[in-house]
């Protein structure tokens, strides 16, 4: 048996959008077709960011500090900061995460040192603003950002994903399409999208070490 020695199967636009129309039970016939799959291909990546993390769009990336300025917009492209450090003489310090109402507290916003707490101001571009504000311009902030996914522009475009989130990809957009333009098939397709998403988003986890150490103050020996 001869098998084909490639492993470069890829999907462009046009692809997911007939394989999508094939699950629904139909076939694209108009421009139309692919404008309305299109657009549903693109809401459902903006969907995909809201269900967790994408590992293969965690970006890392530095910021310049400049002395007594606590704030920086990141790139427009950013849908959350997962970790901070600053790098100070080759050594780094993690920052710890603030909330808003943890912030706005902070009594003196001016006192300037090494930077140890961050609070993530999510506005359409999100702006990372950092505690004590930077004391010199040689520190350096790194951050892992959760980044959005490249836009289905035109109908060769291949997808900014990884091969095993292709069938996850496809089922989805016909379940989208389903809610147009088939909606006897959705509650079934939707099934098969839930399914194929919660498996791809496993395989995706992150997988580390964990270690679970018991309390014993509580513990009273008889």
């Amino acid at each position: 048996m001869t098998t084909s020695g490639s492993k470069d199967f890829e999907l462009d636009v046009a692809e997911y959008v007939e394989e999508a129309f094939e699950r629904c039970g139909l076939e694209v016939r108009t421009g139309y077709d692919l404008k309305t799959a299109k657009r549903s291909l693109n809401l459902l990546l903006a969907d995909w960011a809201n269900r967790g993390l994408n590992q293969w769009t965690i970006k890392q990336r530095t910021v310049t500090l400049a002395v007594g300025d606590g704030e920086y917009d990141l790139g427009n492209d950013v849908i959350d900061v997962l970790s901070v450090i600053c790098r100070r003489d080759g050594t780094d310090y993690s920052l710890e995460r603030l909330s808003r109402d943890d912030y706005l507290t902070i009594p003196n916003k001016t006192t300037q040192g090494r930077p140890n707490q961050f609070f993530l101001d999510r506005q359409v571009t999100p702006n990372l603003k950092i505690w004590p504000v930077p004391e010199n311009t040689t520190d350096v902030i790194v951050y892992d950002a959760l980044t959005r996914m490249d836009d289905a522009d035109i109908y060769t475009d291949t997808m900014d994903m990884p091969f095993r989130f292709y069938p996850c990809l496809a089922a989805g957009l016909a379940y989208y399409i389903a809610l147009k333009r088939a909606p006897n098939r959705v509650q079934m397709l939707k099934a098969v999208y839930e399914e194929e998403f919660e498996r791809a988003a496993t395989e995706d986890r992150d997988r580390s070490s964990f270690n679970v150490v018991p309390k014993y103050e509580y513990y009273r020996a008889g």
